[in-house]
C-alpha cells in the first residue's frame, strides 16, 4: 500500500500549495477530503494485512 502513501502524500501537498497561493478554491477542499480517504483505507489495510 505505499503507493497509496505516495498518492495521498501527493495530493497533500498540492492541497498545501493551494492554501498557501488562495488558488483553486472548493479544489483545495475536494483535494484535502481525498487525501483523508486514501490515508484511512491505507491505514484499514495495511492492519488487515498484518493481521
Amino acid at each position: 500500500m505505499t503507493f497509496l502513501r505516495w498518492l495521498g502524500g501527493f495530493v497533500v501537498l498540492f492541497w498545501l500549495m493551494g492554501v498557501l497561493f488562495s488558488k483553486g478554491g472548493s479544489l483545495i477542499n475536494i483535494l484535502l477530503i481525498v487525501a483523508a480517504i486514501v490515508f484511512i483505507i491505507d491505514i484499514l489495510f495495511s492492519k488487515r494485512k498484518n493481521l
